[in-house]
């Protein structure tokens, strides 16, 4: 198995593998395009965005700056708004529904690393050097939702359908579909959208 499909099976990986250097030199050269064009360049800036990304629907907008890590992993559906200054970690898939709103300064991150120390930090007798083990897991937004500005969305999370997480939560495990839910950690609140 190379480290492109550990890091995409959910396995440790070398983040400095030069497929994945190459990765990030494309989106950045990107990136840096998109950034730097007007907001009201919209054909240009959609033009790019097909480029950067593994999938995007019909009327999406981004605004800028955006940045993420390889593009690649970031799959959109249609009629979808994100907003400026949002931060996508794509190292793995990052999916994203149709009829989506996402606010200002959202992060979804799927890169981490294990919380214990001796299994996060590992000498590296090759190098005579240390790293850190990393491993990234899929997010997952659904049709229909809205997040609120600086939400976190944590690695392997899914957010149901029709659901709206309240602004400045973080979302550390999964959102049913159609659920109010707020706070860090975030928790649902109430059912909306007509659901008892």
């Amino acid at each position: 198995m190379n480290e492109l499909e550990k890091c995409m099976a959910g396995e440790y990986y070398d983040c400095h593998d030069p497929i994945f250097l190459g990765f990030k030199g494309h989106a950045r050269k990107l990136l840096k395009e998109y950034n730097a064009l007007a907001y009201e360049q919209k054909e240009e800036k959609y033009n790019i965005l097909k480029q950067l990304f593994g999938g995007i629907g019909a009327n999406v907008t981004v605004g800028s700056p955006f940045i993420c890590d390889y593009g690649r992993n970031i799959y959109i559906g249609d009629h979808v708004s994100v907003n400026m200054n949002c931060t996508f970690v794509d190292c793995n898939e990052i999916t994203i529904g149709s009829n989506v709103l996402i606010a200002s300064n959202v992060q979804l991150y799927t890169a981490t690393h294990p919380v214990e120390f001796a299994e996060r930090y590992i000498p590296d007798q090759d190098s005579q050097s240390e790293k850190f083990q990393t491993y990234a897991l899929p997010i997952k937004i659904g049709n229909g939702c809205w997040l609120g500005g600086g939400v976190i969305v944590l690695p392997g999370v899914t957010i149901g359908d029709g659901s709206v997480i309240g602004a400045g939560s973080v979302v550390t495990k999964d959102i049913p579909e159609n659920s109010l839910a707020v706070g860090n950690p975030c928790r649902v609140i109430r059912k909306i959208n007509g659901d008892k």
